[in-house]
């Protein structure tokens, strides 16, 4: 997801005709591809690998065979800072910014950046999965703390955060440099998977960072580094790396394995806005349909594995699937200004120091 490769995958045009808008699609939806068709092209900044949304670039290109995809992978804070210094500049940027970075999403909207669109997908999406017709949530991804399962015995599986701490703490040898997390100072999403624990439990979150900090635990920006650190058993635990890619690797990777904390597990979702300066707007708003459209979440979940927010969609990385399995202890991350005060100058210096000081202690 936030890896640092900066890759352009162009998705070469398809021949055949666009698809049937679905039935409960107004009748003036064939202009608006129409006008995506004439533009020709459609720019994304995305957090999401382009390896994992290459069936929905495929799919989509399928369907829009007129319109040639630029799909920019970057890392969360990558995305953010690019987008607006461009923006600033009055440069070519994207038309569609979709990122799991979900506080700078929603700072994107506050300060101007999004365009308003009242996608037809709308009545079919969880209420709380728009933000003022500007952000739009595209998945509903579990939060999960992953291991080595070759590597680590059964005793030494966390199930819950104080379950990590307490192993750490038991044999600090034995997991000295081999616990990882993500860098909040240069990773977006983790920072905002980090503030989100703040706000369950102020305390314990500083007595986890000096356990991780305790192990000398490495950070990184990229969920992929993480994933493939654990998997070569050069780190045997990786803290707050989302459940998706987890999910995904752990069926082609016998080494990966995954614990939804009991605690609480966080739900994070990618939000999908559309730049006020699109140049390719139309473009744009047929990419966030798809994204939100039974057919895009069907290969969204199934195919890309980066679980479904519509109740209508099926499967083990679904909406439905997930709330039964963690019950109660599931925690959406909730979509709105409150993702906003770890932002302010202030708030967001004094939580770094405390991080700072907690990863020292």
């Amino acid at each position: 997801m936030q890896g640092k490769l900066k890759l352009s995958l162009c998705v070469a045009a398809l021949s055949g005709s666009a698809w049937a808008a679905p039935a409960h699609y107004p009748s003036s939806y064939q202009n608006l591809e129409a006008t995506a068709a004439k533009e020709g092209k459609l720019i994304i900044y995305s957090a999401t690998d382009s390896a994992v949304a290459r069936p929905l670039l495929k799919d989509f290109q399928s369907l829009y065979p007129a319109v040639k995809v630029e799909y920019h992978d970057m890392n969360t804070t990558e995305i953010y800072n690019r987008f607006i210094s461009e923006n600033a500049a009055n440069s070519a940027s994207a038309d569609l910014v979709w990122s799991s970075a979900m506080d700078l999403q929603v700072k994107l909207v506050n300060d101007g950046y999004a365009a308003s669109y009242a996608s037809p997908e709308t009545p079919n999406l969880p209420k709380w999965a728009h933000y003022q017709q500007q952000a739009y949530a595209t998945t509903y991804e579990p939060v999960a703390i992953v291991y080595n399962k070759r590597l680590l015995k059964p005793e030494e599986i966390p199930q819950t955060r104080a379950d990590l701490i307490r192993i750490l703490k038991a044999n600090p040898s034995r997991f000295k440099g081999k616990v990882t997390t993500y860098d909040i100072e240069r990773s977006g999403v983790g920072f905002n998977f980090l503030t989100q624990d703040y706000r369950y439990s102020q305390q314990d979150v500083w007595n986890l960072v000096r356990a991780l900090g305790q192990s000398g635990v490495k950070l990184q920006t990229s969920t992929g580094a993480m994933m493939e650190r654990i998997s070569s058993g050069e780190n045997l635990i990786g803290y707050n790396i989302l459940g998706s890619y987890a999910f995904a690797k752990a069926k082609k990777d016998p080494s990966i394995g995954y614990v939804y904390p009991k605690d609480y597990t966080q739900v994070a979702s990618r939000l999908a806005i559309v730049s006020k300066k699109a140049r390719n707007p139309s473009a744009a708003r047929l990419w966030l349909d798809y994204l939100l459209s039974k057919r895009g979440q069907d290969i969204l979940a199934n195919q890309a594995d980066l679980f479904s927010l519509r109740s209508d969609v099926s499967g083990a990385a679904s909406l439905s699937a997930l709330n039964q399995q963690l019950g109660s202890s599931i925690k959406p991350i909730q979509i709105g200004p409150g993702l906003l005060v770890y932002l302010d100058q202030a708030k967001r210096l004094d939580f770094m120091r405390n991080w700072q000081q907690s990863l020292k202690n």
